[in-house]
Formats: structure tokens, C-alpha cells, sequence
């Protein structure tokens, strides 16, 4: 593979978070094919990547979206929180604005899409290392798309208001709660839990939470604290 150029002998230490093996053995392979990148962990899920990040202090996490336990916007923002030096590479198959715009406002230093080469992907690796914003193509084509439409009026009327309850519920999503957990903290069961986020699902035309969660940080309706 093609060696990115490297300054005084710069070894970048890169965590993975995959939740599919044989696509995190893949990533791994071409990253430490290239010379200055060590991958020195690697996790199956949103907390696990938090528990590295505090324990092998890594220069890079790239980070997939969908995973158990903790989505990889929730880890995202955990990491960024508790570890502010840790840049956070976003590398997934959505490119959906709702995405790209709720991992920008967490703090992600860069998305890129599994459709990259494996070129791309090492170039993005330094580059948000060297503290450069890295985007694939057509999510920089994104972005520049909602810099043009931010004064353009996106209202609710796209859908559906949430009830109180329905918010309380989708901003404790956020968070990466469970339904159990989001039952406790509410007093409400976590039956009762599922029946809201199935409304919300309807509201917005959602398939999941991480769906939900990023229809509402797009309409303003929810923050990530």
C-alpha cells in the first residue's frame, strides 16, 4: 500500500469499533500495512470503545454507528467528553444528513464511508491526527448543503410534535439508556417505555433509535448535553 508521508518518525495509535469481526479484521489489516499506524485495541461495541479509549489513551477512534450496547454517536460523545484529546474518525455506510450533522455537533473529527479505499480511509487517519477535518466526498458536499440551507426554515411541520413524554423519552435515548434504564429514571415501566419510542418511530418516520435520536437533534427538538 501507498505510505501516507510521515513527520519525525509520528507512530498513530488507532483503536477500531466494529461490531462485525471479519469488516474490523479487514480494517486492520491495511492499517497496519501502513507504516506509522499501530492498532493497539479494538471493540465490538459503543462501551467497550469508551473502556479502551480510558485505558490505552489512543491518538484515533475509528468509529462504526450502529453497534450494541452503546450506539457509536453515544460513544462518541462519551469519548469526546471524558477524553478530549482522542480524535474520533467516523467510518460507516450512512451518509444521511441527520447523521453527519449529529456526529459533527458531538464533536466527531471526521466522517468517511465504507465506499472509501483503503487509501482513503489511512489518509483520513492522519489527517484528523494532524488535526484536519476528514470527509468523503459527497458528505463534504453535504455539509457545504446544510451551511446553504441553515437559514432556509427546516421546521416541524415535517412531521408529527412529540409529546412531553415522547421527548423525555428520546432525550434519554440520547444518552444511550436502555429501555429499563429510561423506565427508572421517568418511574414509568419499560413496556410503557417501547410504546413511546414506537410512536416516535411513527412520527418521524424512523427505523431505529439512532434514527430517531438524529431526526430530532436535525429538528432541534432534542440537545446532546
Amino acid at each position: 500500500m501507498e505510505q501516507v508521508e510521515q513527520v519525525n518518525g509520528e507512530r498513530i495509535r488507532v483503536v477500531l469499533a466494529e461490531d462485525h469481526v471479519l469488516v474490523r479484521e479487514g480494517i486492520r489489516q491495511f492499517l497496519e500495512e501502513t507504516e506509522g499506524i499501530e492498532v493497539v485495541g479494538e471493540a465490538g461495541d459503543g462501551a467497550e470503545v469508551v473502556r479502551l479509549a480510558r485505558r490505552l489513551e489512543p491518538d484515533v477512534a475509528l468509529m462504526d454507528i450502529n453497534m450494541p450496547e452503546v450506539t457509536g454517536l453515544e460513544a462518541t460523545r462519551r469519548i469526546k467528553e471524558q477524553f478530549p484529546g482522542v480524535k474520533v474518525l467516523v467510518l460507516t455506510a450512512y451518509d444521511d444528513e441527520p447523521y453527519i450533522r449529529a456526529f459533527f455537533q458531538v464533536g466527531a473529527d471526521g466522517y468517511v464511508l465504507k465506499t472509501a479505499r483503503a487509501q482513503e480511509v489511512v489518509e483520513a487517519v492522519w489527517n484528523v491526527y494532524r488535526g484536519l477535518t476528514a470527509l468523503s466526498p459527497s458528505v463534504a458536499g453535504k455539509v457545504v448543503q446544510q451551511m446553504v440551507k441553515r437559514d432556509s426554515g427546516a421546521t416541524a411541520s415535517q412531521a408529527e410534535v412529540l409529546t412531553d413524554r415522547e421527548i423525555d423519552v428520546l432525550r434519554l435515548t440520547a444518552k444511550g439508556m436502555t429501555n429499563r434504564e429510561i423506565g427508572g429514571e421517568l418511574d414509568i415501566s419499560h413496556r410503557t417505555v417501547q410504546g413511546h419510542l414506537a410512536n416516535v418511530y411513527e412520527k418521524l418516520g424512523a427505523n431505529s433509535r439512532t434514527e430517531a435520536v438524529t431526526a430530532a437533534l436535525k429538528r432541534g427538538w432534542i440537545v446532546i448535553e
